[in-house]
């Protein structure tokens, strides 16, 4: 194995262990929802985006209309917009046929680990593709083998187990740290706040409002803080 590739590997282990429950709770979902085992597997290995599979399924557990559910996998994932623009420059100088392949394999926790390695590069010399794939593939592997567990435990796993909440802790995990200056801490409070206000919207549309609520007031505190 490369030695970046392998680093990358490393540095993914301890990511793995929320990732697991996640895809767990993924898979359970998908069959809730009424999904076939193929196009539960298929959506983990196709779209690919944890928050967004979830939150599409609970909506097409609650017969939402498609354009509801899309445009709210649309939103969760705007995020992967800013990220690409972030990352784009580290992988400037390979095709674009490996720039594509890469693209696949982003995620929060790929993102994260890769930007944080790539800016300690003076005193390492990576190459940046194998040391991104060897985070990102590792995730991958284990999102889409607990969907698949996922799939095949059901509902047999009884409610008492609050696998569920495995989903909230993941999402804490890469709040918290992201929460650095005052605009993403009023962003996430005030968008947290607003969705719980707007819970009892049909169709899910309060993650829909707190979402542009808080985009919205992070972005007042940034312009107040610039001027």
């Amino acid at each position: 194995m490369h030695e970046d590739l392998r680093a990358g590997v490393r540095d993914s282990v301890p990511i793995l262990l929320g990732i697991a429950p996640f895809a767990l709770v993924a898979g359970i979902a998908a069959v809730d929802a009424g999904l076939t085992p193929a196009q539960a597997v298929g959506m983990s290995v196709f779209v690919y985006a944890g928050a967004s599979q979830l939150a599409a399924l609970e909506l097409l557990g609650e017969n939402a209309p498609l354009a509801v559910v899309v445009a709210t996998a649309v939103v969760i994932n705007l995020r992967m917009v800013m990220y690409s623009a972030s990352i784009a420059p580290h992988f400037a100088r390979y095709r674009r046929r490996t720039r594509a392949l890469l693209a696949y394999f982003l995620t929060d926790q790929a993102y994260a680990l890769s930007i944080a390695e790539y800016a300690d590069d003076e005193s390492r010399e990576r190459d940046r593709r194998y040391y991104y794939l060897g985070v990102g593939t590792p995730i991958w592997v284990v999102w889409v083998v607990g969907t698949v567990l996922g799939i095949a435990l059901g509902a047999g796993i009884p409610d008492s187990w609050g696998l569920s909440f495995a989903v909230p802790l993941v999402f804490l995990a890469l709040l918290v740290p992201a929460m650095k200056d005052r605009p993403t801490t009023v962003a996430g409070g005030v968008g947290g706040a607003a969705a719980v206000v707007a819970a009892g919207l049909p169709f899910n549309l309060g993650l829909l409002v707190g979402a542009a609520v808080g985009i919205l007031a992070g972005l007042l505190t940034e312009g107040v803080r610039n001027r």
